[in-house]
């Protein structure tokens, strides 16, 4: 089943990038990604409605998961539907999966539809997280078994850019394409976690620094506190909390980050 799911990415892999060479050619591919990396952080979030009444329109969750992808998410997710103990215990110890997944696992909702929506987002977002720590994108980069081609599609459109190198065309996930993740990760965070959630816990998940994902958060219009949480066999852990709520606050770029643009 492995080798079948690797092989239908790799075709999928390999028309999209014939497709953009098609559609686009060589040059135009080139002064995509150089304009991508040019752009600043606000380029990559997701659509915001400033104009939104209520915390669930700030951020539409159908623009972040489709209709037709969220019903595609039905038979994957099925694994995190039914999951157990026993395989929780199993995903700690082989340490494959971030730690926010993995919690919400422990505290899965008993309600068939609301344990059904939390498992579409969750596996979801794990491929997407998953997603974030890969370069080039080959037959195997890592994401779950059984993955819809509509999600394989919309992982590749939106969250790699299409580099042309050494005569052929790849998909890379490029600095900004990690900006973009983060930013899509927190967003439906906020949907899975009534719109308040901890930062550092996805900060450390991603792996960006503190400074930089802090600047996407806010960059989203979320207000960041502090909290003390509490940490198995260790001291309590200070952790930065981030929430949506309305009105929006304002947003004003890091100027720290932006004299480091300018001295790079």
């Amino acid at each position: 089943m492995h080798d079948v799911v690797s092989g239908t990415i790799q075709n999928v892999v390999a028309k999209a990038a014939e497709h953009a060479i098609e559609k686009k050619g060589v040059t135009a591919l080139l002064d995509d990604v150089a304009q991508s990396e040019s752009q600043d952080i606000s380029v990559h979030l997701p659509v915001i409605n400033t104009d939104a009444e209520c915390r669930e329109e700030v951020y539409s969750f159908d623009e972040l998961i489709s209709p037709a992808e969220y019903a595609a998410l039905e038979t994957a997710s099925e694994t995190f539907r039914d999951i157990t103990s026993e395989d929780i215990q199993n995903m700690i110890e082989k340490k494959r999966y971030s730690c926010f997944v993995v919690e919400k696992l422990k505290s899965m909702p008993q309600g068939e539809k609301q344990r059904d929506h939390i498992a579409r987002c969750l596996w979801y977002l794990d491929n997407l997280i998953r997603l974030n720590f890969q370069k080039q994108i080959k037959s195997k980069f890592g994401l779950g078994e059984n993955i819809p081609h509509v999600i394989i599609m919309k992982l590749l459109k939106n969250f790699t850019v299409v580099n042309y190198s050494s005569g052929s065309v790849k998909n890379m996930v490029s600095t900004s394409m990690k900006v973009k993740i983060a930013a899509h990760v927190i967003a439906l965070v906020l949907h899975i976690e009534d719109f308040q959630t901890d930062l550092t816990v996805l900060q450390r998940d991603l792996k960006l620094t503190e400074t930089r994902f802090l600047e996407i958060a806010r960059a989203m219009r979320l207000k960041i506190t502090k909290a003390k949480v509490p940490v198995p066999d260790a001291e309590p852990e200070i952790h930065k909390i981030g929430s949506l709520s309305l009105p929006l606050p304002s947003y004003e770029p890091s100027t720290k980050l932006n004299k480091r643009k300018r001295m790079s």
